[in-house]
């Protein structure tokens, strides 16, 4: 006796894939450019000179205000990307250039280039500066290798506690060599003395962004840990060298031009991952358009708070960044 056979459902056709990635530009990110737009314009309208009255009040604006705003952006966007790539690479949310001694070590380059090349050009002390921030970020790195750590806390901790010996060996030899004021204003993050003819350095993190966009879905890898990376075919430890490359560079270039601006790359990638999710190629340009509006409302009040003197950038920075800090601490410890 044969048994029937019947005739089988049909399968349901597959789902059509889902596109999960976001789009880069949209109309909330147009709205972000214009809010920026506007805190660069009212940077160049806010100083205590007198452009309009007197004769040669639109050299002194070409001069000095617009050279400053051009910083402004140039190193709010580059910190904020720095910031944002070390995360990756660390795989550690409380991390960037001044909480893992990336800023002391530029500054001890900085210090270095000065004592043995006292005429030293923006170039020279620019290159020095990038050497050791590219050394003692490699430091960094090899270190939270070696050494399994329980908790993410600890990683900045230690970090900070790297950047606080190297702080130590420069201000010990900034004392034996009479440049401990010297020290104490390039670390002093401000815009104060950002002048044409001195800032044109910075247009070397334009390329530093540039080169982050294009590595950003490796980057984004990278991040996921050398074994995953590994398993895709891609060369971890290249991607780890260009992007320890990428944000010595920007420290570099932004510690001998500006100066220290703490938190800033703690600060802006955290906030845009909260409202925009992981995705490293369209948080991108949230990323650097947050850091450029940050670092320009900071340096807003403090030309404006006291004038006609000014409070440094990094004096506001480091009060933000440090109530945002420990809210992250706080936060992460509740979840």
């Amino acid at each position: 006796m044969t048994t029937p056979i019947t005739p089988t459902a049909a399968a349901p056709p597959a789902p059509r894939a889902t596109r999960t990635r976001k789009k880069l530009f949209d109309w909330k990110l147009l709205i972000g450019v214009l809010v920026v737009v506007g805190l660069l314009g009212l940077s160049l309208s806010v100083g205590q000179y007198n452009i309009l009255d007197t004769d040669d009040g639109w050299q002194m604006f070409f001069t000095t205000r617009v050279p400053r705003t051009i910083a402004l952006v140039f190193a709010g966007a580059a910190m904020a990307m720095a910031g944002l790539v070390m995360q990756l690479l660390t795989q550690n949310r409380f991390v960037e250039p001044t909480t893992t001694g990336t800023t002391e070590w530029a500054g001890l380059g900085l210090l270095t280039v000065m004592y043995f090349i006292p005429a030293a050009t923006v170039m020279e002390r620019m290159f020095g500066a990038v050497v050791f921030a590219f050394i003692g970020t490699m430091v960094f790195f090899l270190f939270l290798r070696r050494v399994s750590l329980r908790s993410s806390l600890i990683v900045p901790i230690i970090g900070i506690m790297l950047g606080a010996v190297v702080s130590s060996v420069s201000t010990f030899f900034a004392l034996q060599t009479d440049m401990l004021q010297n020290l104490g204003v390039w670390f002093a993050g401000s815009f104060t003395d950002i002048l044409r003819g001195q800032y044109e350095v910075l247009w070397l993190v334009a390329l530093v962004v540039l080169a982050i966009f294009l590595f950003a879905d490796r980057l984004t890898v990278a991040g996921m840990g050398e074994e995953i990376a590994t398993n895709v075919g891609l060369n971890y430890n290249r991607m780890v060298f260009i992007g320890t490359g990428l944000i010595a560079v920007a420290t570099g270039v932004v510690t001998v031009v500006v100066g220290n601006l703490p938190f800033l790359g703690l600060i802006v990638p955290n906030i845009v991952s909260m409202f925009r999710g992981d995705d490293l190629r369209s948080n991108l340009p949230w990323v650097g358009l947050l850091g450029i509006g940050i670092v320009t409302v900071c340096d807003l009040i403090g030309r404006t708070i006291i004038a006609p003197f000014e409070i440094p950038v990094s004096v506001i920075l480091g009060i933000i960044g440090a109530i945002v800090f420990v809210s992250l601490i706080v936060r992460q410890r509740r979840g």
